[in-house]
């Protein structure tokens, strides 16, 4: 049996995985990630009972109830980098025996829930509205360094994307996986779906001009009017399509939630994005709580 070696799988001197610091107990199999580690403590405002408080680096995590479902909230930090230390340490807590450092016989599947903000690529997809991604397409180039594969209709979306933007030669390789649809089926009122295109940044990436030029000044306007199907971009941020990969080789479930707050085609920005991510919170744990 392969044993995992120290420097590989890090284990404090508490017991706890080195990032996140969580022990195996001290996570559910119902998982909330949140970007900002401010927001950890407005999802856990509403948990009727908290177990479980920790916090190392930007890894901020809080473990507790809503009546009898147990469910741990923790904070990534911003983008696919972050997501890969989180995900990986989050399958590590409950599928590997931190005693003997080998793989669980019994692999387990955890629920994972992305709540974060993002920006509208549709212009009828407005500020303060809700998005619950259908697919993840990356151009952050985190899975290419994974072994991973594609079903039938996400290779067609690729070739499709690819072909449309002619983004791969001048960018990375993008990818795409698709959410839980064990978890998307439960997020269909109030949210607008669509595929959300995670970027490797925040100005350049997603095509702000500041002080430096971009390499792709028309990235906005070739994702927007991307069609295959029914599929198109709904909006882009810096973390889904890293989950979704990761989640998908993994075998858990996975689905990002996104409260919108800002508007590129529009060029408006929410008024309030704190009140509509509260929004998002109180209806993800509504719908975590009564269905999951």
């Amino acid at each position: 049996m392969y044993t995992i070696e120290a420097s590989e799988l890090i284990i404090n001197n508490r017991g706890a995985i080195y990032h996140v610091n969580c022990r195996p107990e001290e996570i559910a199999e119902t998982i909330i990630t949140v970007g900002d580690p401010d927001r950890v403590k407005e999802v856990s405002k509403h948990f009727d009972k908290i177990e479980f408080k920790n916090k190392h680096r930007e890894f901020v995590t809080h473990t507790g109830y809503i009546g009898k479902k147990r469910i741990s909230v923790t904070s990534t930090g911003i983008g696919p980098d972050n997501i890969d230390i989180v995900i990986n340490e989050l399958d590590a807590l409950v599928n590997i025996d931190f005693t003997t450092r080998t793989i669980k016989e019994k692999i387990t599947s955890l629920q994972i829930i992305r709540v974060g903000t993002c920006g509208s690529l549709q212009k009828e997809i407005p500020v303060d509205s809700f998005v619950a991604s259908t697919h993840g397409l990356g151009l952050d180039n985190l899975l290419n360094f994974y072994q991973s594969s594609n079903s039938v209709e996400e290779n067609q979306l690729l070739q499709a994307f690819n072909t449309h933007t002619q983004l791969q030669k001048g960018i990375s390789e993008p990818y795409i996986n698709t959410a839980s649809i064990h978890l998307l089926k439960e997020f269909v009122q109030d949210f607008h779906q669509g595929i959300t295109v995670t970027c490797p940044g925040f100005y350049g990436p997603q095509g702000r001009v500041l002080r430096m030029g971009l390499a792709q000044p028309q990235l906005i306007d070739k994702l927007t009017s991307f069609h295959f199907g029914n599929h198109r971009i709904s909006n882009f941020e810096m973390e889904t399509s890293a989950i979704y990969g990761m989640g998908k080789i993994l075998g858990h479930h996975c689905l990002s939630l996104s409260a919108i707050v800002a508007n590129r085609i529009s060029k408006e920005f929410s008024k309030d994005g704190n009140a509509a991510v509260e929004k998002l919170i109180v209806k993800t744990l509504e719908n975590i709580s009564a269905v999951l």
